[in-house]
């Protein structure tokens, strides 16, 4: 049986990893309006995969003994004032979302809850790959400017 303190934290970070989903869903049609069909399928990926992170924590829970919730999840941004830009806003989210993950493995810590401890480090691995992604986007955007645009563009497609 899981603790209600951990539960709770859970059900906030499938909130918060629904919320993530929408960002990227909302940043799939920015980029899909602005004919960067390789960044909007990228996007859309992503989306899926905060989803699938939203799944897998309302399973545990539920195998756990826990209730799994959805609750309010808020608007996200619709606009961006240039790809980069975008890219940089996903960064910075994804370290966002490691510090939520981080909080999530000290709340099981302290709850001394070992198989929710070793659950939540296999996000703790992918949070790691995702920021070193998205920081390596914005990277290659920032040294190829306006010219290397569709040359990542048709790199992301390829996800």
């Amino acid at each position: 049986m899981i603790s209600e303190k951990l539960q709770q934290a859970i059900n906030e970070q499938i909130t918060a990893e629904m919320w993530s989903s929408n960002l990227y869903l909302s940043m799939s049609f920015y980029y899909g309006h602005a004919g960067l069909n390789g960044f909007a399928s990228w996007m859309r990926k992503q989306s899926q995969e905060e989803l699938d992170h939203a799944y897998d924590m309302a399973d545990y829970l539920i195998k756990r003994g826990g209730k799994a919730v959805v609750d309010k999840i808020d608007v996200v941004p619709t606009e961006w004032g240039s790809p980069q830009e975008a890219f940089e806003q996903v960064y910075a989210h994804e370290c966002h979302v490691s510090k939520l993950i981080d909080t999530l493995v000290d709340v099981a810590s302290a709850e001394k809850d070992k198989a929710t401890q070793d659950f939540l480090w296999n996000y703790v691995r992918e949070q790691v790959e995702e920021e070193a992604t998205a920081q390596g986007i914005v990277d290659k955007l920032k040294l190829g400017g306006q010219a290397g645009l569709l040359l990542i563009d048709s790199e992301l497609a390829k996800r």
